[in-house]
C-alpha cells in the first residue's frame, strides 16, 4: 500500500478544523468524582420473635440414653430425612452442649441456630451426650433438644447422628434455607 501524501490545502484545512493544540505533560486522565451518593447497605431489623413457636403434641415420649430420635417438619418430603441420615448434606457447623445445664444449653443453642440461619449454614451437628450422669437414666439435654427443635421455626428435620459422629449422643439437623440466599428446592 502506498503512502498517501497530503497537499498543502488539506494540511491547512486540517489545522483550521483542529484549532490550537497543546502538548501533554503527562498521560493520566483526571476524572470528575461521581456525583451520586455512595450506596448504603440496608440494615436488617433484628428478629425478636420467639423462635420456639411451633406447637408440639403432648404425647412426646421420654427418651432414654440409647434411644434414637428423628423429626420431619410438616409439609417436608420424607426424602429430605433419608438424605440427612445418609449424610448427603455436608456439615456446615457444629455445637457441643456437653456439661451445660438446660437453661444455658437452650440459650447457646438458640443463639447458635440464629447465627447459622443468618449465615446460610443449614446442615448442623449438635452434640448433646447420652446422659449417663443424668438421674434415672433419663438424659436431660436429649429430651430438651427433642422438644426445642420440634418447636423451632427454622428446623426442617433432625435425626440421630451415625455412630461415627456420636450416635445416640448427637443429632444431625437441617435448617430452612435463608431468604437472602435464594430459594432452594430441597423437597418442599
Amino acid at each position: 500500500m502506498t503512502k498517501k501524501t497530503t497537499t498543502a490545502d488539506d494540511s491547512a484545512l486540517f489545522r483550521a478544523s483542529v484549532g490550537k493544540v497543546h502538548s501533554l505533560t503527562h498521560n493520566s486522565v483526571i476524572l470528575k468524582p461521581d456525583q451520586r451518593p455512595r450506596p448504603v447497605p440496608r440494615t436488617k431489623t433484628p428478629d425478636n420473635s420467639d423462635p420456639l413457636q411451633n406447637s408440639v403434641d403432648d404425647g412426646l415420649e421420654t427418651l432414654f440414653q440409647e434411644d434414637k430420635m428423628a423429626f420431619l417438619a410438616p409439609g417436608v418430603q420424607k426424602n429430605l430425612l433419608k438424605k440427612l441420615r445418609k449424610g448427603q448434606y455436608g456439615l456446615d457447623a457444629e455445637i457441643d452442649l456437653h456439661g451445660f445445664n438446660s437453661r444455658e444449653a437452650q440459650h447457646r443453642l438458640l443463639h447458635f441456630l440464629q447465627s447459622c440461619a443468618e449465615d446460610g449454614r443449614r446442615s448442623i451437628l449438635i452434640i448433646h451426650g447420652k446422659g449417663y450422669n443424668s438421674p434415672n437414666a433419663q438424659p436431660v439435654l436429649k429430651n430438651d433438644l427433642n422438644l426445642w427443635l420440634r418447636r423451632h421455626k427454622d428446623v426442617q428435620a433432625f435425626c440421630s447422628a451415625p455412630q461415627k459422629a456420636g450416635g445416640a449422643g448427637a443429632l444431625l439437623l437441617l435448617l430452612k434455607s435463608s431468604e437472602k440466599f435464594g430459594d432452594e428446592d430441597d423437597g418442599l
